[in-house]
């Protein structure tokens, strides 16, 4: 069983910054790609950021230049630091890793349970 537990959730106002962390934990051989993404009322879940194990990124146009994804591998851990915040990053943010799971090394995507962002004008 994996584990994924976000955090850093919260009140915001325009122009402000927030930082989410998540971590992985249970029982894998590794985690591979980490991501953040967001869903807001009413609307599909949409991507954010990813990240590889090798630290190759790729982010959503809407938050290309505000928003930065990093990992720490030691610790199983994505972190999404946000900058510059608009009301309509408003959303419910969820972590997922996808781990290689034992014993025969199948990969599969586990996600958080969500973390509220709100950002006032």
């Amino acid at each position: 069983q994996v584990q994924v537990v976000e955090s850093g959730g919260g009140l915001a106002q325009a122009g402000g910054s927030l930082r989410l962390s998540c971590a992985a934990s249970g029982n894998f051989f590794r985690i591979d790609d980490m991501g953040w993404y967001y869903q807001a009322p009413g609307k599909q879940r949409e991507v954010v950021a990813t990240i590889t194990s090798g630290l190759n990124t790729n982010y959503a146009d809407s938050v290309k230049g505000r928003f930065t994804i990093s990992r720490d591998n030691a610790k199983n851990t994505v972190y999404l630091q946000m900058n510059s915040l608009k009301p309509e990053d408003t959303a419910v943010y969820y972590c997922v890793a996808n781990a290689l799971l034992p014993p025969f090394g199948l990969k599969s995507d586990y996600w958080g349970q969500g973390t509220q962002v709100t950002v006032s004008s």
